[in-house]
């Protein structure tokens, strides 16, 4: 009788226990992480009788969870992946936005600004249309203002969002360390503690979605978590922390430290995966290239208008002024450069523009190592030739070229500068951002409208006696000092330069003698040299009659620079046919400097290289230079779409498959209920006979 009680017994305790853990998976079907479970039975140690072994029950042998380190691990990863994407989208999907909006982009405000100036150039003298001009100029340089505002608040956001995150890595952390401590302990009996590995696994999935991570499983059921290159985050129960500091090289720019004891090092360039790795791809790949791209943009704006108004002469017959605000100042120059926090000396550099068309959208790094200067471009690594990189004194000035050109490309200077007033110290590393704060910098200066210089500073005409068909046009100043020097100017013209023509009888004809030019004129070809002989002297151009002939003349004062000025010579000119070249005094209707400002939306000037002969290789207009950036943002734009979609399909894929394993299934779960209920059931019946046949045994001995 007692060995039937046994049996029904254990097969009461083991269906009693199967419907504990049915009910504990049904109650756990809402929970994050949690894994279904069941049991397995095996049968007790049977007795020996005198037929044979008499089995005498069942016990339950373990409680296992539905597990797969396979699909747990491709869900992790997966998890990683798809944050990383999600928070890399949704930042450039805003920069998108912003840059291509027809209310919040650049290219809407250039093409008011200069449809104001075409407007000007067509009626010069009108003090309403050059109003206008500096209306839209200020719209222009307010615009640029706003764009660089909200590029920095998103820079701020993706500093703070960095700080969040990382307080919930650590937060994470932690948890996973106290998880390893409580499963090892609970694992002593060599048992798994099911619910204890569930959290762990979501706490790990978790701190997946914040942070790209490597799981090593130990032999006491712990998990070793490691960031970045394998720096260990947590190593059984010991956590390190990871913290978020303003950047060595640019406090605007955060970083992320990995504090492990007392030691801290740098990470931010390991760091991959989730959604702080999301962050960090954005500001490297997109929004500091968008800023330096942008600030580029403005420079070139707002020199190369600048320079222009300043080779013209204003409605006062006065040099023209700057339109926009002169962009290197002591104090913008010393902003563009940020010494490392570790630096031994306390200097300050300052970065001057030395030339807008040069610039590239990169920073730059420059070490000193106690002797000599060494300088690399930060958006493709590559080394930059630092002039002088030995400096023999100080007061001292950097110059930097890339060496690494295709030809017919010559060695490309950078555009920019470095002054500084004393030596470093050995060790000491400067970041050097010459774009970085163009946008956020430009605006107008100019408040008068009569003083845009929209006339040109020489006129030409013949002589009304001449007895050929010759034809001089009106000069093209192709290049001069910006501003101009006026003194210079009208000593160079005098009371006018006169050009005499000789006839030839070949059909051809040439001007005035190099020799006999005024002093400080010189004929000069297209790159700006003297026009020769064969043995050296001076030479004037021979140009064909019945065609048009480009005549370039220079002047050079000393001190003062060189004016070269372009006009074309048509018509058959007769012997003593005579032409002038004078000064525009108060040239009131001249609108040919304010045509050149209209030119510079078409001209390449923005990331121009050159060859050998001067000759523009490569290059963009101002429009262009913006469009290539709303173009490269959207591209990457619809790239990140693309990648949320597919990291999307991968993440819902390895959920489903982790699911179909480890998921509660209610329906299952319900069956189990009736199944283990019968067994119950069953079981209890066994109990019942016994007890009806040791009840018949009692009443046969009354």
């Amino acid at each position: 009788m007692a060995d039937l009680l046994n049996i029904g017994l254990s097969g009461l305790s083991a269906s009693k226990s199967q419907l504990s853990i049915t009910g504990h998976n049904i109650s756990n079907v809402n929970t994050p992480g949690f894994s279904r479970q069941d049991a397995s039975q095996a049968t007790r140690t049977p007795q020996f009788s005198g037929a044979g072994y008499v089995g005498s029950g069942t016990t339950l042998v373990e409680i296992r969870r539905s597990y797969s380190e396979f699909l747990t691990s491709q869900l992790r990863s997966s998890t990683s992946l798809s944050s990383d994407v999600e928070a890399y989208k949704t930042q450039i999907d805003q920069l998108d936005s912003l840059l291509a909006g027809s209310t919040t982009g650049i290219t809407p405000s250039l093409q008011k600004f200069f449809s104001a100036l075409q407007t000007a150039a067509e009626d010069p003298a009108n003090i309403p249309a050059r109003q206008l001009v500096l209306a839209e100029a200020e719209g222009l340089a307010r615009r640029f203002n706003t764009v660089s505002d909200r590029l920095t608040e998103q820079n701020n956001f993706t500093n703070k969002q960095m700080a969040a995150v990382t307080d919930q890595v650590n937060r994470l952390a932690g948890s996973i360390g106290s998880l390893n401590d409580a499963i090892a302990t609970a694992s002593a009996n060599g048992k798994q503690p099911n619910d204890l590995l569930d959290a762990r696994d979501e706490a790990v999935r978790q701190l997946s979605t914040y942070i790209g991570i490597s799981v090593t499983p130990q032999d006491d059921n712990s998990f070793n978590i490691s960031v970045g290159s394998g720096q260990p985050l947590v190593v059984g129960k010991t956590v390190s922390q990871l913290k978020v500091v303003p950047g060595l090289s640019d406090p605007n720019r955060h970083e992320i430290r990995f504090v492990s004891g007392g030691s801290e090092q740098g990470i931010t360039s390991q760091i991959t995966g989730g959604e702080l790795g999301g962050l960090i791809r954005y500001r490297e790949e997109v929004l500091d290239s968008t800023m330096n791209s942008l600030g580029r943009l403005a420079l070139a704006v707002s020199d190369q208008v600048n320079t222009q108004l300043g080779q013209g002469l204003d409605l006062k017959g006065n040099v023209g002024e700057g339109l926009f605000a002169n962009y290197n100042t002591e104090a913008l120059a010393k902003l563009r450069v940020s010494a490392f926090s570790g630096n031994e000396s306390n200097i300050q550099p300052e970065l001057v523009i030395t030339d807008t068309n040069l610039l590239t959208n990169s920073d730059y790094r420059l070490e000193f190592d106690g002797a000599e200067y060494t300088a690399r471009r930060l958006s493709d690594g590559k080394a930059m030739t630092v002039s002088p990189s030995i400096p023999g004194s100080y007061p001292a000035t950097l110059t930097f070229t890339d060496p690494n050109v295709v030809a017919p490309a010559l060695p490309r200077d950078q555009g920019f500068e470095l002054v500084l007033s004393a030596a470093p110290e050995a060790g000491d590393k400067f970041s050097l951002q010459p774009t970085r704060r163009g946008a956020a910098d430009v605006r107008v200066t100019l408040d008068q409208a009569d003083q845009l210089a929209f006339a040109a500073v020489a006129s030409g005409q013949s002589n009304l006696q001449n007895a050929g068909t010759g034809a001089i046009s009106q000069p093209d100043m192709a290049s001069a000092p910006s501003p101009i020097d006026l003194n210079v100017l009208k000593t160079a013209f005098g009371s006018g330069l006169s050009l005499t023509a000789t006839a030839n009888s070949d059909g051809t004809f040439t001007l005035t003698g190099a020799d006999s030019l005024p002093s400080g004129w010189a004929y000069v070809d297209a790159k700006g040299d003297p026009l020769v002989d064969g043995s050296g002297d001076p030479l004037a151009p021979t140009l064909q009659s019945g065609k048009t002939n480009t005549v370039r003349l220079a002047y050079t004062a000393t001190p003062g620079g060189t004016y070269q000025f372009d006009f074309n010579v048509s018509g058959i000119p007769q012997t003593s046919d005579s032409f002038s070249l004078t000064y525009n005094q108060g040239g009131v209707s001249d609108n040919r400097n304010a045509l050149k400002l209209v030119d510079l939306q078409s001209k390449q000037t923005v990331g121009v290289s050159f060859d050998a002969d001067g000759k523009v290789l490569a290059g963009a207009s101002f429009t262009d230079g913006y469009g290539e950036l709303v173009e490269r943002v959207g591209t990457l734009t619809a790239q990140a779409r693309m990648d949320s979609e597919a990291t999307g399909a991968i993440l819902k894929q390895a959920t489903d498959n982790r699911d179909s394993l480890s998921a509660v299934n209610l329906d299952e779960e319900a069956a189990n209920l009736i199944k283990f209920e019968q067994y119950y059931n069953a079981s209890a019946q066994i109990i019942q006979v016994a007890r009806s046949l040791f009840d018949t045994l009692i009443n046969t001995f009354r």
